[in-house]
């Protein structure tokens, strides 16, 4: 081992120690919302919906134009045939006497199978159908109320734009997310098809454990509250991926053939298999390192094999390619793919600085954290070498089978330098370049990578590049390239890249000294995005050093997550309880954050204060939840189980 590999080994325990300044939270346990798919019976087809009751013993019915309904086997609706004088009749209404019994009116009255069914009840006092007026104070997410359901801690509603609770207390199962100092939000809302059929609510009731049942236009919907903890979900979202989102060791979306229905899924390539797959192996290296379980060691070893994969698939030496599938089956920009020497196989080029980024990241993550001899560390530098290799081969670009250099593999500083401050790639491609750099030198020892790096810091201004404050970044007019407004926007996928590329920036760096000038960029930017109580951007600032990182607002974000990773179409926009803003630099679009299970669901390149976006075709794997989750448990921000 080179003197260079002691000396980082060194820094890497002092790392792991100093990390433990970040906020530690207990991982208590908290409500999930999930949202239970009710089955209906074919007789069900094109039924008019019109009550829900949920009797004393818990059985939900639901009256329809063609009868009544129940629910049978926990999620399944189908007509009651229970009792058979009753059997094709079609009451008017159905209520719940006072003792909790359903009970039906016809023409001719009312009537109950409950108390020996000799009781002829009188719709008077204590009676619940649902039926009383409704009107919406100021403040509430959507004014046209059709229902209503008093709770303890609050009360939930119904209305033509999806169902809400509205907070009264704090200790309310339905108040998630919550943690330490953050309250939870006065008002959640439910809409859209994350959560319901359709959005016009004909009437709810919750059931004595508390399960709201919401019926709408369309048909019957459950909303339920399952007790679990951050390291239960953790682990849900690991084995959900385990068995659906793999792809020859790469980390996969699905696309549903038919709109929301998981059955008609299949997995597909996309523009950043590689990146992608690389964060799901930093969760993993996380894991390890906190649990050190082989399982979860081998399956890191599974998909670095198909990081592996993404060079040795063709004959450019040092390019990583994008994605590979077998021939004839891509599926994502069919213009970007080339034939591999292997005739039964294709792969994706015009690889970005996202790929170098994101891969960086990932053989820095198996070189630290889950190597464990010489041996697979030197596999892990062989790999990672060649691409940075290629890269200084090519006068620091990037450079496809054609020759040329790709649209943002560009290190160059006649491309970076051409950025003024208020560009933020003159900064970032700084950031990626020197990380990379760093990370080859830890890895081999050979001064000629530290060189570069300081070349590049006294001879063309990278280091000066890379500390530039980024609250210089703004609307910047006249530079694009290759067609591409690059001044127009915080662009929210540079934010990716730069909190990833700190990870090797600063835990690599070459002396203290820089270190510490890194550090001021990384906590910088954090409190730039603090807004976003994004789990990954604190906990990788935490892993570098930051000790000021918003540990509750993570755990705010985990424990509100939805299991639920469909893209569905996601509508806000219409919402009288958010306050919306005007076109800006950063593309927000309203200033509070909704919770998890209120937004658009999206990867990590995208910010979360956006109105209405959703496609209900496709679906996440989750690994972002896993990398949030575990980087929070390997800087001790969240205790174990």
């Amino acid at each position: 081992m080179t003197i260079a590999k002691l000396g980082f080994c060194w820094f890497v325990v002092g790392m792991l120690s100093a990390a433990g300044g970040a906020e530690t939270i207990p991982d208590a346990p908290f409500w999930q919302d999930v949202a239970v798919r009710i089955r209906h019976a074919p007789e069900l087809t094109n039924a008019a919906f019109k009550q829900v009751c949920v009797d004393k013993e818990g059985t939900v019915y639901v009256l329809t134009d063609k009868g009544v309904a129940r629910i049978y086997d926990g999620d399944i609706l189908a007509l009651d045939r229970s009792y058979r004088p009753l059997t094709g009749k079609v009451p008017k209404e159905i209520a719940l006497t006072p003792q909790g019994d359903l009970a039906y009116r016809f023409d001719d009255g009312w009537l109950s199978n409950g108390a020996d069914g000799a009781l002829k009840p009188d719709p008077g006092a204590g009676w619940s159908n649902q039926s009383p007026p409704l009107k919406a104070q100021p403040g509430m997410p959507w004014s046209e109320l059709t229902a209503r359901a008093k709770v303890p801690d609050g009360v939930w509603y119904g209305s033509t734009r999806g169902a809400f609770f509205e907070r009264q207390g704090t200790n309310s199962p339905y108040a998630t997310p919550a943690a330490p100092g953050i309250a939870p939000p006065y008002f959640r809302y439910y809409a859209g098809k994350r959560w319901l059929r359709d959005d016009h609510v004909v009437g709810l009731s919750v059931d004595r454990e508390g399960q709201v049942w919401v019926l709408t236009q369309t048909g019957l919907n459950k909303i339920e509250f399952r007790q679990t903890t951050l390291a239960a979900k953790a682990e849900w979202f690991h084995r959900k991926i385990r068995t659906r989102n793999i792809r020859y060791g790469l980390t996969a979306e699905r696309r549903m053939l038919v709109p929301g229905d998981i059955t008609s899924s299949e997995m597909i390539d996309t523009d950043n298999d590689g990146g992608w797959t690389s964060y799901y192996i930093g969760s993993l290296g996380a894991r390890y390192a906190v649990t050190h379980e082989e399982e979860i060691r081998a399956q890191a070893w599974q998909s670095f094999a198909a990081l592996e994969r993404l060079q040795s698939i063709h004959t450019n030496t040092g390019f990583p390619a994008r994605t590979m599938e077998r021939k004839g089956f891509k599926f994502s920009d069919p213009d970007r793919w080339r034939d591999a020497p292997d005739p039964g196989w294709e792969w994706k080029g015009h690889t970005s600085s996202d790929e170098i980024c994101s891969q960086t990241y990932a053989h820095a993550v198996m070189w630290e954290l889950v190597a464990t001899n010489a041996a697979e560390r030197a596999r892990i530098a062989t790999n990672y070498v060649r691409i940075v290799d290629h890269i200084l081969a090519h006068d620091l670009y990037l450079v496809d089978v054609d020759g040329k250099p790709t649209l943002w593999g560009r290190w160059n500083p006649a491309y970076v330098n051409w950025f003024p401050p208020t560009i933020h790639d003159r900064q970032l491609n700084s950031a990626e370049l020197t990380a990379s750099l760093q990370l080859a030198y830890a890895m081999t020892g050979q001064a000629r990578y530290r060189d570069k790096a300081f070349e590049m810091f006294t001879k063309y201004g990278y280091l000066t590049n890379i500390i530039s404050s980024l609250r210089l970044i703004g609307p910047t007019v006249g530079f694009v390239h290759e067609g591409n407004d690059m001044g127009n926007e915080w662009n929210h996928s540079d934010d990716e890249l730069a909190f990833f590329t700190y990870w090797p920036l600063v835990r690599f760096a070459f002396t203290d000294e820089l270190r510490a000038q890194y550090l001021t960029v990384v906590r910088e930017h954090l409190e730039i995005e603090s807004p976003e109580r994004y789990p990954i951007w604190n906990f990788i600032a935490a892993a570098c050093g930051v000790k000021e990182v918003d540990a509750a607002g993570s755990v705010w974000t985990l424990r509100g997550t939805p299991r639920d990773t469909i893209a569905w179409r996601v509508q806000n926009s219409q919402r009288q309880d958010v306050t919306k803003l005007p076109a800006n630099f950063r593309g927000r679009e309203l200033m509070e954050l909704l919770p998890p299970g209120e937004r658009l669901m999206a990867r990590i390149n995208t910010q979360p204060f956006i109105l209405d976006q959703g496609d209900d075709t496709t679906e996440f794997p989750g690994d972002e939840y896993l990398l949030g989750y575990w980087l929070g448990r390997y800087v001790g921000a969240i205790t174990g189980p």
